[in-house]
């Protein structure tokens, strides 16, 4: 009898705590930012600054490598919680998704163009929104941040692209397009790593480009809000 009292007291006191859910974490290989390490964490500019976050908050995670189209359904399905890391906060973005702080922020723009683009010697977005027959290449559902609305009122040839800025560079290379806007971070990586493979491409930069925008972990509206105030106070970037 006394046995089974204390067991009662027992559980009384100590209340058994569900296990807490598993986060999905959606990211796409993308140096420098995003580069998958040995141990299948990523890490780079946004990956090793999402990783640490997650690990010292204490929140358990599934990694899941997918391209960013499907990162964006993950965020938008409510059929588990899901986020993904580096995205920039957008007004269209926060109707379906929650952001944490900001866990980078790029410097700014660049222009990775062809060698015959590069040879009208363009110096300004000013003198470039005079080039309208320029063929531009976007990655679909991307945002550009500053660059949305210069590239609205330019009004160049545009060409969407579901593929890797790597495969991206291939079209810019090959003469497919005139050229894409990457930030300088990923532009000097580029030229570092595969101008060798791809002679073609110049790095160009101009005087008025705006500065490169703060990127964040989005997270589906399911998330919930105690887990992106523990990421937020993980978070170290400032």
């Amino acid at each position: 009898m006394r046995c089974a009292v204390l067991a009662a007291c027992l559980l009384l006191a100590s209340p058994l705590t569900p296990a807490e859910e598993v986060i999905h974490v959606a990211y796409s290989e993308r140096p420098p930012y995003l580069i998958t390490q040995p141990d299948g964490t990523p890490g780079g500019l946004t990956g090793a600054p999402a990783t640490a976050a997650f690990h010292n908050a204490g929140i358990p995670v599934q990694w899941h490598k997918v391209p960013s189209n499907r990162q964006l359904m993950m965020v938008k399905d409510h059929a588990s919680p899901s986020c993904a890391i580096g995205w920039f906060n957008t007004p269209q973005r926060r109707q379906y998704g929650k952001f944490t702080k900001a866990i980078y922020r790029d410097r700014t723009w660049v222009v990775l163009s062809n060698a015959a683009f590069a040879a009208r010697n363009i110096v300004s977005l000013a003198e470039l929104a005079r080039q309208h027959d320029a063929r531009v290449l976007v990655k679909d559902n991307y945002s550009y941040g500053n660059l949305d609305a210069f590239m609205t009122h330019w009004q160049p040839v545009k060409a969407i692209s579901t593929a890797s800025t790597l495969k991206m560079l291939q079209s810019v290379n090959t003469g497919m397009v005139d050229l894409m806007f990457v930030s300088e971070d990923e532009g000097h990586y580029i030229m570092q790593h595969h101008a060798a493979q791809h002679p073609n491409l110049r790095l160009l930069a101009f005087k008025d480009m705006p500065r490169g925008m703060e990127r964040h972990i989005m997270c589906g509206t399911n998330v919930p809000d105690e887990v992106i105030a523990r990421l937020n106070k993980a978070i170290t970037f400032k």
